[in-house]
């Protein structure tokens, strides 16, 4: 990559920053963040509690990597029911643009169906999101003495403010069939209904509706092996984001362990990246490696290179005692 083209793509990157405050963030390992892909997911899992940790990063390669950060964890409440907690913290940019968002999300079922194969979930999003950009940490052109970048000359520029703390709303919805040696589940979630004011300025500037669908299946090939074709489109304003593929899962079980599989994966994201996957469950723990290459009009710039992230879940599941309800005397006393 020559300097000309990367001055081009940190100057892009700049003015994406500062003007394009419409778009969330977003994971190649849809899956395995459950409560961001949809609020209906809350609760919907075997066991008590669900714990999960996400991590991204990209762009490292041609300028200051933006990293992208989620905590999540849910419980699972009567009658299959859940509630959940989400904190993500997304950085990108030398301004350091952060973006903080903290959520609570309810999941339950809709009994309307009476097949037991069949679940028909319903869930609420309400999000406090906080956004703030450090203009000290940027460099202006009329900073440039002729000679060199001179941080002491002011930028003159005037900003009203760096921070911006709004209240968001979503809801969703999830659709799960289970027949023979298939499952299949699709699920769709509408985020920022209430088009919350995130601009920096006088003028009002709303957050755009961000659409979340995905279709995922699992056909069980043989005892051991399996493939789990699946899909994620995101419509928020002006950008779309589709992301298709599959993973391949080994059961590795055997009468030493309880648990053990692996998965193998790639993906496309439409006209961006192809995503490589690993993936290894152990008992109540799951791990998920990725990476993007990129393959994008970027390329020049990137050198093919996108971004890494981890998946890691870990669930408890309580021991229940049998409940019980009556002793029978014996018969010799």
């Amino acid at each position: 990559m020559n300097l000309h083209n990367k001055h081009i793509f940190l100057f892009i990157s700049l003015i994406t920053n500062l003007i394009s405050f419409g778009q969330d963030i977003h994971w190649s390992q849809f899956n395995d963040n459950q409560l961001f892909q949809n609020p209906a997911n809350s609760g919907s899992f075997k066991g008590d509690y669900r714990f999960i940790a996400n991590r991204r990063n990209q762009w490292k390669s041609v300028t200051e990597p933006f990293t992208s950060t989620n905590l999540s964890v849910d419980k699972k409440l009567k009658k299959d029911a859940g509630i959940g907690l989400l904190f993500f913290d997304d950085a990108a940019g030398d301004g350091k643009f952060r973006t903080n968002e903290f959520q609570f999300n309810f999941g339950h079922p809709l009994k309307i169906f009476k097949d037991s194969n069949t679940n028909f979930r319903v869930g609420l999003n309400i999000g406090l999101n906080h956004r703030q950009i450090n203009m000290d940490l940027l460099t202006f052109n009329n900073q440039y003495n002729g000679m060199y970048y001179d941080e002491s000359i002011p930028s003159n520029e005037n900003f009203l403010s760096q921070k911006n703390t709004n209240f968001t709303i979503g809801l969703g919805s999830t659709f799960k069939y289970s027949f023979s040696n298939l499952d299949f589940e699709i699920g769709t979630s509408l985020f920022n209904l209430n088009r919350p004011n995130q601009s920096f300025y006088e003028k009002e500037v709303k957050r755009d509706i961000r659409s979340s669908t995905f279709v995922k299946t699992n056909f069980l090939i043989h005892k051991i092996f399996s493939i789990q074709p699946s899909l994620n489109l995101q419509i928020q304003g002006v950008y779309r984001s589709l992301i298709i593929g599959s993973n391949i899962k080994y059961n590795l079980s055997n009468t030493h362990l309880k648990y053990l599989a692996v998965y193998f994966g790639s993906w496309l994201r439409n006209k961006d990246a192809v995503i490589f996957n690993l993936g290894i469950d152990y008992q109540n723990w799951f791990l998920g490696i990725s990476y993007d290459v990129n393959i994008s009009t970027l390329t020049t710039a990137s050198n093919y290179r996108g971004g890494s992230e981890i998946a890691i879940r870990y669930i408890i599941q309580q021991y229940k005692p049998k409940k019980i309800t009556h002793r029978i005397c014996p018969d010799y006393l």
